[in-house]
């Protein structure tokens, strides 16, 4: 199953140049070009990350889509692409589990999303055992009562 990859810029030679490495790399990747088209597809499709630029229609629009991103069922990773890595730690509080700095070199990208991946899947495995698990123990009390 290829994984999918929400790709966001208003840089349409970055936002091309990242679709073709990611996709000869295996990945599936769709493209917006701006927040509100990214906010759409992200209701109208699920994958597994989203990877935004943070200066499109405003200085902090990249923020738009990590929050859209973080209120969907399925659950994606999120990374913020910027050429301005100058926001201290407001990216992860703002829901952003990866700053990715342009220009970033291929392998470097494509190792930082690997990482990104399976550390947001294993977190992802790790909340269902814990649901499991609390609902196991809820069934059991409600059987002692």
């Amino acid at each position: 199953m290829k994984r999918r990859i929400l790709l966001v810029d208003d840089e349409l030679a970055i936002l091309l140049t990242l679709k073709a490495v990611l996709e000869i790399n295996g990945f599936e990747v769709e493209t917006a070009t701006s927040a509100a088209e990214a906010k759409s597809k992200l209701k109208s499709a699920e994958y597994h990350m989203v990877i935004t630029d943070m200066k499109m229609e405003t200085e902090h629009a990249g923020y738009e889509v990590v929050r859209a991103a973080r209120k969907q069922a399925y659950n994606p990773a999120t990374a913020i692409l910027t050429a301005f890595p100058t926001l201290g730690g407001e990216w992860q509080r703002q829901g952003a589990q990866s700053l990715l700095v342009k220009p970033v070199g291929t392998e470097d990208l494509l190792r930082q999303i690997e990482v990104l991946l399976i550390n947001h899947e294993d977190a992802k495995q790790r909340d269902r055992k814990a649901a499991v698990r609390a609902n196991l123990g809820a069934a059991s009390a409600r059987k002692a009562v």
